[in-house]
């Protein structure tokens, strides 16, 4: 049963060295889950000589006002035989055998985190203790509750204190010793008072009286003791401290234990009680509930941590790995990030996930409608027809057919496609765009880095830009070709009329009657409306070629040449994480380190069992 207490003992340090001792954290806590005997007392109770006793040893600060400013996590552990020493967490390599140095570290320490001030901390100090004269236990030694703030303190301080032995001694998981005088009315006590609001039943609380020696000429303790008045579900137990003369005759403390059982011993009030009181009795009454209530509690705890690994390994997992310290490290890792978004930003064009679809949309509705909207009739009007054909002929007439009237009036016609061509290689590229920053947002690892994110935002945009002057170009490039080489076999596939036009021998004016007008803008259209369908096949093409397929080829090909340029300061700048989620992330790994330690350790203690 021992190593109960020595598992808890390791939980607590683990705890202790993590910043993990208690307070509200948006951290999962393990220290609120180990049972622990919490030492409650008001100033001058005695509250110091009765943890002296139960350690054998003059090792707490003494004086006047409040000494004890920061909890003490006091760690006892029973050794076979050597010398007795000490050992600081906060001092992992050092071992103390002169005690005296004991209460200076315990006073500089606290002076250390409370700036030599008299004002409290709520930072526990960690001192285990190895002696053949104690049992192994456990116990928080916590400042001394007060009425009055003394000089050099806030007024708050008494509130303060009061707020930091409440924390502790409310939980569940705490056993509380209160500390109370003998000699003063126990309806008076404050280690009575904060016990009963935490604890009405008394089901956690151990009540001990000090002082009993010092009880005025015909009063005793006898009813408090014997469990008649301010009952508790266990027995009250007295102890006799060292009188301040002891002290400061440095009376040995195995010598004032002997005193004490002499005392119980050979008191007639006490002499029937005498087995169950002193210092010795309370350690190891102590001890043994404390491993019965730690043994009570393994199942919880194991299921407890069982769970909260799982919640740290999951948040972990959604933090993402932390940023490598070498040049190939920090080079590789961007790279990956970066080529997981390019993953990502291809599955939206190729359907996996949402998205691509829209260019479809620019291909089959956006596209056909604008072409059609294109009013070719305005263009083809008798009047410009006339007036082109006739200027084409400048000073002489057309023999055989008006060719540079026809080409002029074609050529005029289909420069109004390249409206709806350039605005489909717009709309693409508007769509490709926003798959870029829907594909960002969607790359869980980029959420950590805000300066790489920023930048391969940036790169694919730039990216995207060039692909679209070059599909803008290429476009167009249709549209001109079809401008500059027209389809002769669609001319030499149309019926020749003699009457007209077909004959050079009538007059030039009759060549452009009306009818010779409109047969001229039909035929004009007819073409037209052949290169647009044409056309309406071949700019999908070349978007998809210049743009779609290059993006989807090409699109970080830039930002990892010139990554590759950077120096070692230039890419911990683009792995920038956001010092919250730094110290989230290194919070979480220690953690997660102590439950898993944890987790070791009960199993291993469950499975002695």
């Amino acid at each position: 049963m021992e190593n109960l207490i020595t598992l808890v003992n390791k939980l607590q340090r683990a705890c202790t060295a993590l910043g993990d001792h208690g307070e509200e954290s948006a951290l999962p806590t393990l220290w609120d889950s180990l049972p622990a005997i919490a030492v409650v007392g008001g100033q001058s109770s005695g509250k110091s000589s009765v943890l002296e006793s139960i350690v054998g040893k003059d090792f707490l600060p003494r004086g006047s006002g409040i000494v004890t400013r920061r909890p003490l996590v006091l760690q006892l552990h029973r050794i076979d035989e050597g010398r007795e020493y000490a050992e600081f967490m906060h001092l992992p390599r050092k071992r103390f055998t002169d005690f005296a140095a004991v209460r200076q570290e315990i006073s500089d320490e606290t002076d250390r985190e409370t700036g030599r001030s008299k004002q409290i901390s709520s930072v526990p100090i960690h001192l285990s203790i190895f002696s053949p004269n104690v049992v192994n236990l456990t116990l928080v030694d916590l400042p001394g509750l007060t009425k009055v703030a003394v000089e050099g303190q806030q007024e708050s301080i008494v509130q303060d204190i009061e707020n930091m032995v409440r924390a502790y001694i409310e939980k569940p998981n705490c056993i509380i010793l209160a500390i109370s005088p003998a000699n003063q009315d126990l309806a008076t006590s404050d280690a009575i008072k904060i016990s009963r609001e935490v604890d009405p039943k008394g089901e956690r609380t151990f009540g001990v009286l000090t002082k009993i020696d010092l009880m005025d000429k015909g009063t005793d303790a006898v009813d408090i003791l014997e469990g008649r008045a301010y009952k508790l579900q266990y027995p009250w137990i007295g102890v006799v401290n060292r009188s301040q003369a002891d002290i400061n005759k440095s009376v040995d403390m195995i010598a004032a234990r002997k005193r004490e059982r002499e005392y119980f011993s050979s008191s007639p009030e006490y002499r029937h009680l005498a087995s169950r009181m002193g210092s010795e009795y309370l350690g190891k009454v102590l001890s043994k509930h404390l491993e019965t209530v730690i043994k009570s509690r393994i199942p919880g705890l194991q299921s407890l941590i069982n769970k909260t690994i799982i919640e740290l390994e999951t948040e972990l997992s959604r933090l993402g790995k932390p940023v490598a310290t070498d040049t190939g490290g920090k080079l590789y890792m961007i790279m990956e990030i970066s080529r997981g978004f390019d993953q990502i930003f291809r599955e939206h064009l190729d359907g996996t996930r949402s998205g691509g679809d829209k260019i479809y949309g620019v291909f089959d509705n956006q596209l056909p409608a604008a072409l059609k909207r294109l009013q070719f009739d305005k263009n083809l009007s008798m009047d410009n027809v006339r007036k082109l054909i006739t200027e084409a002929d400048g000073y002489q007439p057309h023999l055989i057919a008006p060719e540079q009237g026809y080409r002029r009036l074609i050529e005029s016609s289909l420069g109004t496609i390249k409206g709806p061509a350039e605005a489909a290689v717009d709309a693409v590229h508007a769509i490709l765009k926003e798959l870029v920053h829907k594909s960002i947002s969607e790359t869980v690892e980029l959420k950590q880095y805000p300066t790489l994110r920023a930048e391969v935002a940036n790169a694919a945009c730039e990216s995207l830009d060039r692909m679209k002057e070059e599909s803008k170009r290429a476009t167009l490039q249709l549209v001109d070709m079809e401008c500059g080489y027209l389809t002769v076999e669609f001319f030499r596939k149309l019926p020749q009329d003699i009457e007209k036009g077909g004959n050079p021998s009538h007059s030039i004016f009759d060549r452009y009657n009306d009818a010779y007008l409109r047969r001229v803008g039909t035929t004009v259209l007819a073409y037209i409306n052949m290169v647009c369908a044409s056309l309406r096949n071949a700019i999908p093409k070349s978007i998809v070629y210049c743009q779609v397929r290059e993006a989807k080829r090409s699109l970080l090909d830039y930002f990892f040449a010139e990554l590759g340029k950077k120096e070692t300061k230039q890419l911990s700048s683009l792995l920038d994480e956001d010092p919250t989620i730094m110290q989230r992330r290194t919070s979480l790994a220690k953690r997660l380190e102590l439950y898993r330690s944890a987790q070791a350790e009960i199993e291993a203690v469950a499975w002695a069992k």
